[in-house]
């Protein structure tokens, strides 16, 4: 698990069937490392959130059968840039 901050969300013209009604966000690590991951919680731009990877970024979304590599799991209510 990580801990990274929603940076905006991410819309798609065309998707996988099975990505059709998943959001999608671009989440930023401590370094500044751009990555997509699904959203099944409903997240904004902003939240500190925990990601998931790997077989867990599946198991943690509605659905197993979709195919993510990251996944939020959670959002982190009390956060700040300081403790990043």
């Amino acid at each position: 698990m990580n801990i990274q901050r929603v940076v905006r969300n991410l819309v798609t013209t065309k998707r996988h069937f099975w990505l059709t009604t998943q959001s999608l966000r671009v989440v930023e690590n401590a370094s500044g490392k751009l990555e997509v991951a699904l959203d099944p919680i409903g997240c904004k731009p902003g939240d500190f959130v925990i990601t998931v990877e790997g077989t867990a970024a599946r198991l943690a979304t509605d659905n197993p059968k979709i195919t993510t590599d990251l996944t939020i799991g959670g959002i982190i209510d009390h956060w700040s840039e300081d403790d990043w």
